[in-house]
């Protein structure tokens, strides 16, 4: 058997709510936790630890009662790391591993996020508003979001109303600096404007290519995107994958050079990074949101 068969992808099902394993190849899919309850949505690995972190957007998507969890590797020791009511409604999430951090954008709750792994320290990055007005204006939702560690930046998504062409890209520096406020955040730089409607993200160091989903409308929407950054600044967007069904989660293999991309309508696909043909992964489920990426040697 070879890597790429016994590599695995970790994939959040809404209905029902629970955690699938999935193999690269989707010849074999086990529920690795179920019963998550609420509306699970980001996932993210820490190699290090070797545990499982998700987001869970609540009950009640009007109410402040977002929360993240984590498992082992084996999906054992289910633990509360982000209580309800410490975010309001907890969307993509990434692990820094290597510095013990854990960043994730807050929907409904206009901001971008991050603790330690154990949940301690949680601030607050970004926040683009405050009120229930602020809240009510789609342009101030955060939903996905990337780091880059070696570069010391953060990116995330403000996705906009449902297929409005009024989603946006946003890039900042990774530490909010003395003395600023998460709401004036006078370094940020505005990457991409009038985008369909941009939901996940992924920073490819080795490349610096920025990926992102939209689950927007055609043809620039239900997509998977990219685009490679030239010292510092993004080219041209270029489509990777077109036909989503309302596309969210989004995960790279760099040693495969493929991209796992899934949506709303249950299904996982993958796309070669160099432009061969995309395959589907996997179909027939609930909707999918969040998915990562678990290599067998990490495993």
């Amino acid at each position: 058997m070879n890597a790429e068969t016994t590599n695995r992808l970790l994939v959040l099902e809404v209905t029902p709510p629970r955690m699938l394993s999935v193999t690269s190849t989707g010849e074999s899919v086990n529920v690795l936790v179920d019963k998550l309850g609420g509306t699970p949505d980001g996932i993210a690995v820490d190699h290090v630890t070797r545990h499982i972190y998700w987001t869970n957007m609540g009950e009640d998507w009007g109410k402040n009662d977002g929360f993240i969890e984590r498992v082992d590797f084996d999906g054992n020791n289910r633990t509360v790391v982000i209580p309800k009511g410490a975010t309001f409604t907890a969307k993509q999430l990434q692990v820094d591993a290597e510095a013990g951090l854990l960043y994730w954008c807050d929907r409904e709750g206009m901001r971008v996020m991050r603790s330690r792994t154990d949940g301690s320290e949680i601030t607050v990055l970004v926040e683009t508003g405050s009120t229930a007005a602020d809240r009510a204006d789609e342009r101030n939702h955060c939903v996905g979001i990337a780091i880059d560690r070696a570069g010391k930046r953060l990116y995330w998504t403000q996705k906009g109303p449902p297929k409005g062409g009024k989603g946006r890209i946003f890039a900042a520096p990774l530490d909010l600096p003395n003395g600023m406020s998460p709401r004036s955040r006078h370094d940020a730089t505005l990457l991409f404007d009038n985008l369909p409607e941009p939901i996940d993200l992924e920073w490819d160091g080795e490349t610096s290519t920025l990926y992102w989903t939209d689950r927007g409308a055609p043809p620039q929407g239900n997509t998977l995107n990219r685009s490679r950054f030239v010292n510092g600044k993004p080219r041209e967007v270029e489509i990777l994958l077109s036909g989503l069904v309302e596309g969210i989660g989004l995960a790279l293999d760099k040693d495969h050079g493929q991209a796992f991309v899934t949506d709303l309508g249950g299904s996982i696909r993958a796309v070669s990074l160099n432009e061969s043909q995309p395959r589907k992964v996997l179909s027939g489920r609930g909707p999918l949101t969040g998915i990562a990426f678990l290599r067998s040697s990490d495993a």
